[in-house]
């Protein structure tokens, strides 16, 4: 833009400059120049819409191949293990000349601009010829010396509106990206704070569901007429089938969706009232998807308490069972560790994520499968460590080792959406229901 600026406002001052000179000189002969610029601007805008569908597809395509990629060089140990090298290799090759054919088009058309200009001036200098050598022989107003000096305008005049056209291309092409940026940038978003909504302050850790309804994808109903009431301090699992909806609930929870009818309540108020900052400060979320950030383990453990000292952070660590692997490490918690934490096991990325959640001291505790990645023998020590977590916090644990949960207050067993079974671990047992069948299946043995 600022290259191009500087020489539009110069080449513009050029046109004009040249085009009343060659007025001065003859305006017949400038009428039949103008001419031919009628007809270059016309063709230009002609090829103006086909031109920006090209650059977009190019654009399209090369956007394919970069993340193809990226996604396999995310998964490249999977590409290895199945022996997909070499398949991999020819999608890789068919993406290459896609990109390559789309290039070639849209360059193509580029191409095409001087080639026109060219051709236009040419024919238009012609006219120019004709037209004033017509009029020399037969006496008319244009002079030999008139008819010299107007051709040698004439390159001055198509030479800058070729430099503009070749500008106005540029344009084109990169209004290509920027609909691709801008189609990202405009993406509604769909939860924010609503009008009036202010910051919760001192959260007991009272959780209610009231009659809520939710749906990724309208028709389908994830959560169906939910309702149950959790007291502060109460520590609720939640157990039952794949995409029972139980990870849902946690993700309505905190707003990452809002629900379609219902309430939700913290305290007795609609959490819709409260502002997401405030809201997410005050609920400690452990997903089962653990991301390490890079930098060091001392950066990643106070990620959301960026005042943290040294101290409370080794407390956080210790309390579950991260202390020992991390001061194993080259530089201790000063260790920098990669990009989702590659350097890590997933156990040890889960335990770093773990004293995350720690350290943020919310006031309601979600862990989503906190144990899934981790030993048995850690895992042991580490519920030691979420049992003194739990206590004054309201807690929600999703876990399929059922042998985590079983000192939870409560159980509820989700199935399709709806809760088919509440109680203690030993109610529900007594009951021989769904839960029941769960568990002995786990342990049969």
């Amino acid at each position: 833009m600022t290259g191009g600026l500087i020489n539009l406002v110069t080449d513009t001052f050029t046109i004009v400059v040249t085009l009343v000179l060659m007025m001065v000189l003859s305006v017949k002969l400038t009428l039949i120049m103008l001419c031919g610029v009628v007809v270059f601007s016309a063709i230009i805008f002609m090829m103006k819409n086909k031109q920006r569908r090209v650059w977009q597809n190019y654009s399209a395509k090369q956007s394919n191949l970069n993340a193809y990629i990226h996604e396999s060089i995310s998964g490249i140990k999977v590409t290895q293990s199945f022996n997909r090298e070499r398949k991999n290799k020819e999608i890789f090759s068919e993406q290459c000349e896609n990109v390559r054919t789309s290039f070639m088009k849209a360059k193509i058309i580029d191409i095409c601009n001087w080639p026109m200009v060219e051709t236009i001036s040419t024919i238009t200098t012609c006219m120019v010829f004709l037209v004033g050598g017509h009029d020399l022989i037969n006496g008319g107003m244009v002079t030999a010396g008139t008819l010299i000096a107007f051709v040698g305008y004439v390159s001055h005049f198509w030479n800058p509106i070729l430099n503009i056209c070749n500008y106005y291309n540029q344009l084109v092409n990169t209004a290509a990206y920027l609909e691709r940026i801008y189609e990202v940038l405009d993406t509604p978003v769909l939860v924010t704070n609503l009008p009036g909504a202010t910051d919760v302050e001192n959260v007991k850790g009272d959780v209610e569901f009231k009659n809520v309804d939710f749906s990724y994808e309208e028709g389908v109903k994830i959560l169906d007429n939910m309702s149950f009431n959790v007291k502060a301090g109460e520590t609720v699992a939640i157990v039952g089938p794949t995409g029972a909806g139980k990870t849902t609930i946690i993700n309505l929870l905190t707003r990452f969706y809002d629900i379609q009818k219902g309430e939700i309540l913290i305290d007795g108020k609609n959490i819709t009232e409260f502002t997401l900052s405030s809201l997410r400060s005050n609920v400690g979320v452990m997903l089962q998807d653990t991301f390490i950030f890079s930098g060091s383990v001392y950066d990643n453990i106070r990620y959301g308490k960026l005042d943290a000292t040294e101290e409370e952070i080794r407390v956080a660590a210790k309390a579950v069972c991260a202390d020992e692997f991390i001061m194993e490490l080259e530089n201790g918690y000063s260790t920098e560790v990669n990009e989702r934490g590659s350097r890590l096991s997933t156990g040890q990325r889960q335990l770093i994520s773990f004293a995350r959640v720690l350290l943020s001291d919310p006031k309601i505790l979600i862990l989503d499968e906190a144990t899934s990645s981790i030993d048995t023998k850690t895992e042991k020590a580490l519920q030691e460590g979420i049992n003194r977590l739990l206590e004054g916090r309201t807690g929600f644990v999703i876990a399929h080792r059922l042998s985590t949960i079983r000192n939870a207050d409560r159980i509820m067993y989700i199935d399709k959406g709806t809760i088919k079974e509440i109680g203690s671990h030993d109610e529900l047992m007594e009951k021989k229901g769904l839960y029941y069948k769960l568990y002995t299946s786990q342990y049969s043995e």
